[in-house]
Formats: C-alpha cells, structure tokens, sequence
C-alpha cells in the first residue's frame, strides 16, 4: 500500500494522526515575562482543530539573554510552568500533540532586548547581529548547556509530548555549527567535528535531563547559503552524527535572516516549482538516515509533499505561514487534496506581532475590510 499524506507516523514513541507539522513560529502572544496568555492557548487550540497532527511550539527561550522578540515564549523559569500547562492541557483536550522547541538566540538579540551584550560562540561581526556579540567562555557555554537541559525537565513536566532543539536559522546552536559565526580555536571551532561540540553537549544534557523514552527532536539548518558558512554536506555529517547520539528526528531547513533571498521564509512561492525549496536538502539527509525526516519551507499543495514522500524525500511535512492563514488548512486537505493553500508568502504575517496584536493575516484583515459597508 502507498504511503499517504494522512498516514498515522511515530516519532519515538509518540503516534501522529497524519504527516503534517506545525513548524515553530513565534507567534508574539506571551507576555513581557514569556508567560502563557489566553490568547495563545486559544491560537494552538485552533491549530490542533485544524487537524495539524504535532504541533511545535513557538521558539522558547531557555535562559533570559537568549530572548530575542516580543511576545516570545519563556521556558527558563518555574515560574513559566502553569502557563505552559494550560497550554499542553489545551491542546491534549482536543486530542493534539506538541512538542516545546528550546532556543538561545545567542548574537541573534540585542542589548536593547535582554539588558546586556548578547553572547555567542565567537565576537565576530556577522551580517545577522544587530550589534557586536561578546564571545561566550568556557563557563557561559556550560551554564547554557545546563539552561537548555533545566528548559527540556520543565517542558515534560509541563506536559509537552517532545522538544525540538533550535539548530537552525543563525540561533546559538546554528551559530557554533556554522564556520561564519564561530571562529573559536578551542575544542569548540575548526573543525566541524569541534563546531558540533556544543550541540553534542546540549543534546546530550537534554536527554540526561528528560530520559530515553522522551522524544528529542531538532530543526536543523543544512546549509547557510553564504559563502564560507555551512554547506549541504555538513549538513548530512551533522544529521549522521546525531542519530548516532540517539536524535528521534530531524526537521530540515536552511539559511537565515544574512541569507537575502534564500531566508528561511522565502516569498513568491506562487507555483508547485516555487515550493519545497528545501526538499533537496531534506533528501540529501533521508538517504543517510533512518530517522524521520521533517521537511520544511515553501509548502503549499498535496501534490508536491505527496510526490516527495513517494521519493523518499522526506517522511513528514512541516506548514509555518500558511497555518497562520488558514489553521484547518490540513482538514482542508483531507477533503480536497486538489486544493492549494492561499497564503501569499508575503511574510505581512509577522508585522502584528511586533505590535503587541500577535500574529495573522494581514491580508485576509485588509480583504475583510475592504468588503465591510462603508457607514
């Protein structure tokens, strides 16, 4: 029988209802403090209605300095925990899953933000900082370790079903494992077997911290589409490395807000040859593991994800703008395989959320709009 788009899946030991994912997107519905607001709670609810089968939390910052917008979720304080249980119990009512994804934005923040000089792997002058960073000691990479472990114990008592750690898109974890960001001539740069230290040492705190029967997953960034940085083979040593350490699964991206039009949310995907911009990236990591594979970026139509897993390109689909849109988007799909998600990729999404409003559509707000009586 031929593998379908509504298949049950398993990460772990967790079971999916289909192969959609809700990619990590900072939805900018927290408070000052990254606590939980109703308003969030109702958002995710939505999505699980939609039939989305898991659910990735919005980015959530493991310690105070790896905070870089608005609204983001916090994950680095007890004090965070009855928000974030209101929000798994939420999603757990309506029969959904979710897993919590742990970010350090490391140089990707700013003083204005956090209160201090941002850290990262080294003080270098990349085009994605807004200022320059102080290079993180010996001891700062081991308090965030241990931030990123204490963050994955409170997301399982919390109640998430999993974690996905941020590897992706010039955050702390991307930026040790990218030669562009990290410059150390210590046992954590050169080499990439040495850029990988760091995140061999979260991963291996996290489990530590959340046991081997607890899925851990993480969104990597494959290639940084720069010259100098990362490249797609790298990504595939990086991915073989980490099913070694036991990885429950992968979900591949690429680049960063340096990578100009090669970002990790590329616009004009107005065509099935505009979408699945990373699916090259993706198969190249599923031929070398046996891990799920998660795709992600520019995915708009049953067609092209159904191709792909017929391929063997990947095994689950990750959707982040078009769910903003339109939230019941995969029980669309389950009625109407032929039908094309509306989104835009005009990227206007985000602008609310820098607001204070959190984000939506912007488009579908002006339409409605534009179509009410003028009085």
């Amino acid at each position: 029988m031929e593998k379908t788009l509504f298949d049950n899946t398993r990460i772990g030991n967790i079971t999916l209802n289909n192969r959609f994912v809700r990619s990590a997107t900072w939805e900018g519905m927290c408070d000052d403090d990254g606590k939980v607001t109703q308003k969030l709670v109702a958002y995710y609810r939505g999505l699980v209605m939609g039939g989305t089968g898991l659910i990735t939390s919005g980015y959530s910052y493991v310690r105070a300095d790896g905070k870089q917008l608005p609204g983001k979720m916090g994950i680095c304080h007890d004090s965070h925990l009855p928000g974030l249980q209101h929000l798994t119990e939420a999603v757990h009512q309506e029969g959904g899953v979710i897993f919590c994804q742990l970010v350090h934005a490391g140089g990707q923040t700013s003083s204005k933000v956090i209160g201090c000089q941002p850290l990262a792997p080294s003080a270098t002058d990349f085009a994605g900082y807004q200022e320059p960073p102080k290079e993180m000691s010996p001891a700062d990479i081991r308090a965030i370790v241990a931030a990123f472990a204490g963050a994955a114990a409170r997301a399982r008592h919390a109640g998430f079903d999993g974690v996905q750690l941020h590897g992706a898109h010039g955050y702390l974890i991307n930026q040790f494992l990218s030669p562009l960001c990290n410059q150390r001539r210590d046992a954590y740069g050169g080499t990439l077997e040495k850029r990988m230290m760091f995140l061999e040492e979260v991963f291996a705190a996290v489990r530590a911290a959340v046991g081997s029967d607890y899925p851990v997953t993480i969104k990597l960034t494959a290639a940084d589409h720069l010259p100098g940085g990362l490249q797609p083979q790298d990504g595939v040593a990086i991915a073989k490395r980490l099913e070694e350490l036991g990885i429950d699964a992968i979900e591949v991206s690429s680049g960063s807000s340096a990578s100009g039009v090669k970002s990790p949310v590329r616009q004009k995907i107005d065509g099935p040859e505009k979408e699945a911009y990373n699916a090259e990236l993706s198969r190249m990591i599923k031929q070398a593991v046996t891990v799920p594979v998660i795709v992600v970026g520019g995915l708009r139509s049953c067609g092209v994800m159904q191709k792909l897993l017929w391929e063997g390109d990947a095994d689950l689909f990750a959707l982040s703008r078009p769910l903003i849109r339109e939230p019941g988007l995969p029980d669309i799909w389950r009625r109407d395989d032929g039908y094309t998600a509306t989104c835009i990729s005009c990227n206007g999404c985000f602008g609310p959320g820098l607001k204070g409003e959190g984000i939506h559509c912007i488009v579908d707000r002006v339409a409605a709009e534009n179509a009410a009586p003028q009085i």
